[in-house]
């Protein structure tokens, strides 16, 4: 996540109207500044390092401050809106259950709850039979977790061990933290889950054979640790790309995973917090893989834009902690239930996937053209479907972060938003509704900002 302190002394910039962005003010804007400076005042730190920008009203691709400003969005407000900011329908149906009215059930049923669980899993692939339905990408990832420790404890494994990679991220509470690649991102701790372990994320610009690299790395492990997989692993947890760079695995490598995990009953479980719901062309990023997860987190693209996160797998797995003993304040509300369901059916029915899929295919390649107009300063073009990043390092392998923050600065100021992740890298994932002219227009905009910036 992005840590960088953006400028927030007003900057006249060159003023922009096309259909898609309007750019009228100083950016940022400054009558914003004030309030920004209160909102920072009152709140933690911690929740700040975004362009400076009020959000005033978001509207498919677009998002509109109350100054006459608008920006074409590449951000998806970081992976949610897949099926465009304020779906009509979204909006809709949330209106109905409001009138009645009925926010908030507890755990208790509701038809919104219910209906919502039936479409699910009547549309999601025939392995997962039960959802848990809870608030936060977090809460997800530590759900997965504790099912897979209670599946090792059910066949009689002795430890619980979870095998993570590092490099990948898997959210900000102390056992997502814990399976989380990043070691500086969890010295808060104190001390690390003994069982909790990390093998090297196989980077294709690194790893030539990786089946080869995934043995030589579990072995490695098995024999630092001195562990027997029969008996002290219970999972896999694996982000379906690094998230920072949108760096999928190899194919090969995930086969030699589910290999292994299926020889010694390990369960393996995906993160698809910013990788599900037609992201990367497919509905799940999984499904790239030619692989079947046992488990899956879904969250953030899951209801365009409500606090909504799922764990899915099979009825067995599901059923193993005791009722009652994982639910969530504010999981399964009627709000987010009747979002969530007509998000997977506006996605599912309005052709998302495929508008992921085709437009993809002209994003990466208008992407790879970029790449090679820069050859000094981008490395590497990553992702899939209507997701990519652009990895900035130059000749000498100099990370080159700070070219990253400019370049989104400038793009801020062109009426374009982008993904600043405080790395070497921007990604770019506008809601899979924008069209054919809206996507070439951000990309003809991010050029520009390249090209000033070099």
């Amino acid at each position: 996540m992005a840590s960088n302190t953006f400028s927030h002394k007003p900057k006249e910039v060159e003023k922009i109207s096309t259909k898609y962005r309007s750019i009228k003010t100083p950016i940022p804007v400054p009558e914003s500044i004030p309030l920004l400076e209160k909102m920072y005042s009152l709140e933690s730190k911690a929740m700040h390092g975004q362009l400076p920008i009020i959000w005033d009203k978001a509207d498919n691709f677009q998002i509109y401050d109350k100054w006459g400003n608008i920006w074409l969005d590449f951000t998806s407000t970081i992976f949610v809106a897949n099926a465009g900011h304020g779906n009509k329908k979204i909006i809709k149906a949330l209106k109905n259950v409001i009138k009645k009215p009925l926010l908030h059930t507890y755990t208790y049923a509701s038809e919104e709850r219910i209906n919502y669980l039936n479409y699910l899993i009547s549309n999601t692939p025939k392995q997962f039979e039960k959802a848990f339905l809870l608030s936060a990408g977090t809460e997800a990832t530590e759900a997965a977790l504790k099912l897979m420790r209670l599946n090792g404890k059910k066949n009689g494994k002795n430890k619980g061990g979870v095998v993570c990679f590092n490099g990948n991220w898997h959210g900000r509470t102390m056992g997502a933290q814990m399976m989380s690649g990043n070691n500086e991102q969890k010295e808060w701790i104190g001390y690390r889950d003994p069982n909790i372990y990390h093998l090297n994320f196989p980077y294709p610009w690194e790893v030539s054979n990786p089946k080869e690299f995934f043995n030589h790395e579990i072995k490695k492990l098995l024999n630092e640790k001195g562990l027997d997989p029969k008996k002290d692993l219970s999972g896999f947890m694996l982000e379906t790309f690094q998230g920072w760079g949108a760096v999928f695995y190899p194919k090969e490598f995930i086969e030699e995973v589910v290999k292994f995990a299926k020889k010694h009953n390990i369960l393996v479980a995906f993160d698809e917090m910013q990788s599900g719901f037609g992201r990367t062309g497919k509905l799940f990023g999984y499904q790239h893989y030619g692989i079947e997860p046992d488990i899956i987190c879904c969250g953030k693209g899951a209801s365009s834009g409500l606090p909504l996160s799922i764990v899915l797998g099979s009825r067995e797995i599901m059923d193993l902690p005791e009722a009652g003993s994982m639910s969530s304040t504010h999981s399964a509300n009627p709000l987010v239930s009747i979002a969530g369901e007509e998000n997977l059916k506006t996605i599912l029915n309005d052709g998302l996937i495929t508008n992921s899929e085709k437009l993809g295919k002209l994003f990466h390649e208008k992407l790879n053209d970029l790449k090679n107009k820069y050859p000094d300063h981008i490395e590497h073009t990553q992702g899939k479907g209507l997701l990519a990043a652009l990895i900035f390092i130059d000749k000498s392998g100099n990370v080159l972060s700070e070219l990253c923050d400019e370049i989104c600065e400038r793009a801020f100021q062109k009426g374009l938003l982008v993904v600043h992740t405080g790395r070497e890298s921007i990604k770019l994932a506008p809601p899979l509704t924008i069209t054919e002219e809206a996507l070439l227009e951000g990309i003809n905009v991010l050029d520009e900002c390249i090209q000033e910036s070099v």
